[in-house]
């Protein structure tokens, strides 16, 4: 039986109880992306995700997706490809999620990162919440991510590659600075394939709403 849909108010950053979302994970919509109401919404488990022309959506998606930094699978292939590449840590935010977004468009896939999304989170990043990591080959950015930080957990958007690997070395980067830094886990939303063959776990809502609450409050360094 699916539940209904909580309308937020435009005067209240509160977010309902993210256990309740609908089976899809659809939890509530409208609202704005204000730097409060993201900050808001990541602190308890929640994301917006909406297609151009969709209201703004809020998600809490069951089963969940997790990947524990010491998890990530390291393969020969590319232990020897991470050697092309430079990896550097905030140093070009609004480039990754402007590359994020651009090639999802031209892939033709549509995206959820609009402008309004753009601007939102390279607010966040200016703020220090909003984090990436580059990949560069040849002083090119070839690859990244981003996400936001929330304690000691990275709650990660969206990546891109323009190059092979390009990506995947982003990401062992990421890992390696969460065990550098004393960060818990990646946070990866939706259950894919690729991420799973790469270490990530599903777990239920219930299990990684647990952990959350457990690690939001700590403080790590992810310069």
């Amino acid at each position: 039986m699916q539940v209904s849909i909580f309308r937020l108010r435009d005067d209240s950053c509160e977010f309902p109880n993210p256990r309740e979302a609908r089976d899809d994970g659809l939890l509530a919509w409208g609202g704005d992306l204000s730097d409060q109401r993201l900050l808001e919404a990541y602190y308890n488990g929640i994301f917006p995700w909406s297609s151009q022309d969709d209201p703004l959506l809020w998600w809490s998606p069951n089963p969940r997706l997790l990947l524990f930094p010491t998890d990530f699978k390291i393969s020969k292939s590319l232990s020897k490809s991470r050697k092309k590449f430079t990896v550097k840590y905030n140093s070009n935010f609004e480039a990754v999620i402007q590359k994020c977004s651009a090639l999802r468009i031209e892939k033709k896939n549509g995206t959820w990162i609009t402008t309004q999304m753009i601007n939102a989170y390279i607010d966040l990043h200016h703020l220090g919440h909003a984090k990436s990591v580059e990949c560069y080959r040849d002083g090119k950015l070839v690859g990244g991510l981003y996400g936001v930080m929330v304690g000691s957990v990275f709650c990660g958007e969206s990546m891109f590659s323009t190059e092979n690997d390009a990506s995947k070395i982003a990401l062992l980067a990421l890992c390696e600075m969460m065990q550098k830094s004393g960060g818990e886990f990646i946070d990866c939303q939706m259950p894919t394939e690729h991420l799973i063959s790469l270490g990530a776990k599903v777990v239920t809502r219930d299990v990684y709403l647990d952990l959350l609450f457990k690690c939001r409050d700590k403080k790590v360094d992810f310069s």
